[in-house]
């Protein structure tokens, strides 16, 4: 929902459509909707065609996830990259950087700015599947010199070459943003590592074998949201 306001939301489109001619529901159904700050019980008023009104019975608790981690995570190739939208926004990430880096495939950085809508179509439906009060922002893809200047008080450069652990490397104390910067097929090249070192990133790895770029991604953002959650 883009609004909720005076008890009643709406739905139009592909969205509502999908609930009316898919699910085929009806009034009285209740679902659990949100205006991407709060969440709330709702019962459907109205359904019909590409419209459906929603009745809000009681808002619902919505605890704030444990850190705001933005992924910077290098350009593969879509269909994985869509992957790492998926379980990225599954696991809490509150942004997304795609970044070109010097192994990026070429072409990729270009193209990506013609995928940027169906990106944040996949994290607005994977919010939806794992019950998240907001959806997390795809930001506009960058070259890996303008991604060094992400700012947070806690900034991760995963390294697939020998690097302290990332489990291991997590403060004691312990500000709520994140920053993780995740290397492409290929990886990181020597010049790539020293001026990520020269801005300040903490080169981490996440243990001794070469994992794919999505499967980082996930495994870093697991350990970061499970660290900042004890």
């Amino acid at each position: 929902m883009d609004e909720i306001r005076s008890g009643s939301a709406e739905l139009r489109g592909d969205e509502a459509r999908h609930l009316t001619r898919v699910l085929r529901v009806e009034p009285g159904q209740r679902f659990e909707v949100s205006d991407n700050e709060r969440a709330f019980l709702a019962e459907i008023a109205e359904a019909r065609g590409e419209h459906v009104r929603f009745r809000i019975l009681e808002p619902l608790a919505s605890p704030p996830l444990p850190a705001r981690v933005t992924l910077c995570a290098a350009l593969i190739k879509f269909d994985r990259f869509e992957w790492i939208v998926e379980k990225a926004t599954e696991l809490g990430v509150e942004r997304i950087l795609p970044v070109e880096a010097t192994r990026t495939e070429r072409g990729l950085f270009e193209a990506s700015r013609k995928r940027s809508e169906r990106w944040q179509r996949i994290a607005r439906e994977s919010s939806q599947q794992s019950r998240r009060v907001r959806v997390p922002e795809i930001l506009p893809a960058a070259r890996f010199t303008e991604a060094l200047g992400m700012e947070a008080p806690h900034r991760f450069f995963l390294e697939e070459a020998e690097a302290p652990a990332l489990l291991h490397e997590i403060p004691e104390e312990r500000q709520d943003t994140v920053a993780l910067l995740l290397g492409p097929e290929g990886g990181w090249t020597d010049a790539e590592r020293a001026a990520a070192h020269a801005a300040g990133w903490r080169a981490v790895s996440l243990g001794p074998l070469v994992l794919r770029a999505e499967t980082a991604a996930c495994a870093a953002l697991a350990v970061v949201m499970a660290a900042w959650s004890a």
